[in-house]
């Protein structure tokens, strides 16, 4: 038992520095905050002019477009107005029935062409920061002028240099080779997000003035 316990407490301290570095690391990176805030301000700026938030990702990402959905929708910390934001990873059927006629790398990308609109920004997900069909579907936002913000795992390559070049675009990215510490910076980026469009849109003393 010892033995056992010695080999759970590494486990146990290890996952907690690697995720304490990452943290420290973050809190140093100017670019990070500065892609944070921006995009957080882009929400901001969409919602009050009448767009909503689309989410998107797989898996682990998929849960937290659906949680970072939740959040604009209910409430985050603010008893306010509910805030349009859907995730398009919930429609099985929608789901489904892309991927069976066209292939998987279509699902967010159909769903996007179906029902965005001007103001509207798409939110994708990708711990590895390569999922053909987030680049896809951030692709086809941006060349149709729909803003889009990509929270990534790792700096993507070729399929992800739009986000640096489009003026619509805005990207995240969380250097890190183990994908849990990844999924665990993403969605406090989202809370984060979420924190400060809340503090945008309904504090009565606009300290975060667009």
């Amino acid at each position: 038992m010892p033995e056992t316990l010695s080999k759970i407490t590494s486990i146990v301290t290890e996952t907690i520095s690697q995720h304490s570095q990452i943290v420290d690391r973050l809190l140093t990176d100017t670019e990070f905050i500065k892609s944070v805030y921006q995009s957080a301000m882009l929400i901001a700026e969409s919602l009050e002019l009448g767009g909503k938030l689309m989410l998107f990702g797989n898996g682990g990402s998929a849960a937290d477009a659906q949680h970072i959905a939740a959040e604009f929708v209910n409430r985050f910390q603010m008893d306010r107005i509910p805030l349009p934001a859907i995730a398009l990873t919930t429609d099985s059927s929608i789901i489904t029935s892309i991927g069976n006629d066209f292939g998987f790398d279509q699902i967010f990308k159909k769903q996007i062409m179906a029902l965005a609109k001007k103001y509207d920004v798409a939110f994708g997900i990708s711990t590895s920061g390569k999922s053909k069909n987030v680049i896809d579907a951030l692709y086809w936002a941006s060349d149709n002028q729909i803003q889009t913000v990509g929270l990534f795992g790792s700096l993507p390559i070729k399929e992800g240099q739009y986000c640096f070049y489009s003026c619509y675009s805005h990207s995240i990215i969380i250097l890190s080779s183990y994908t849990a510490r990844v999924q665990e910076m993403h969605i406090m980026v989202g809370h984060i997000i979420c924190d400060i469009v809340e503090r945008l849109l309904f504090e009565k003393d606009h300290a975060l003035c667009f």
